[in-house]
């Protein structure tokens, strides 16, 4: 079974509280979702493997460690993951973006895909998938599936804000994938949202309603 690592360092703690809040502005709800999803690439890239390398210093030779093995890939689901791609990419600037483009059926809340654009050697690559709620956990399997059917083999999903039931189901689903969460809320609500969650994490990026 995959592991679910729940991130507790206070700076994403801190900003979660005021992501969460009702009265937040669209902008500062922005720069929130993009921070915080810097400082969770910083611990979901912890364990990427290093190689030795030598580098010529102004007074010596040294001995140093840089990024080996696979390339890296951001794969955010449409549209709300697109507000965790930034800050990612700052740390991790020579990394590859893919786009799934996935909205939730209001009667069933099952995904329905509307678009999907992966980088060609998508298959070579670490894939971080990422979207800033896992609820049902419907979107992140979809997702997942795409991947996987062009080749991935090395697959990590990224959310803000989970809860226990799209974290059973994307485990269940794909027991090889680890999920990274900045909160693990209680529940799903007869709506399908998040409990306490933060409303409709693409409408507050957005400022679509």
């Amino acid at each position: 079974m995959s592991t679910v690592t729940v991130l507790d360092h206070p700076l994403i703690q801190h900003k979660l509280a005021i992501l969460r809040s009702k009265n937040t502005p669209v902008k500062e709800f922005r720069e929130l979702v993009s921070e915080i999803s810097g400082l969770m690439c910083y611990e979901a890239t912890r364990n990427l493997p290093l190689k030795e390398v030598q580098v010529e210093t102004p007074i010596c030779t040294a001995t140093c460690r840089v990024l080996a093995g696979k390339k890296l890939a951001i794969v955010p689901i449409l549209r709300a993951g697109l507000g965790m791609v930034d800050k990612m990419v700052d740390l991790i600037p020579s990394a590859k973006i893919g786009h799934i483009g996935l909205y939730r059926d209001p009667e069933t809340h099952l995904p329905v895909e509307y678009y999907c654009k992966l980088p060609e050697d998508i298959e070579n690559r670490q894939v971080f998938v990422v979207d800033p709620m896992l609820a049902t956990g419907g979107s992140a399997i979809a997702a997942i599936d795409f991947l996987k059917k062009r080749g991935c083999k090395h697959i990590i999903m990224m959310n803000i804000i989970g809860c226990p039931e799209g974290v059973k189901a994307v485990q269940d689903a794909h027991p090889d994938v680890d999920i990274y969460l900045a909160a693990m809320d209680e529940k799903l609500n007869d709506h399908a949202y998040i409990v306490p969650g933060l409303g409709d994490a693409g409408d507050r990026i957005f400022g679509t309603k």
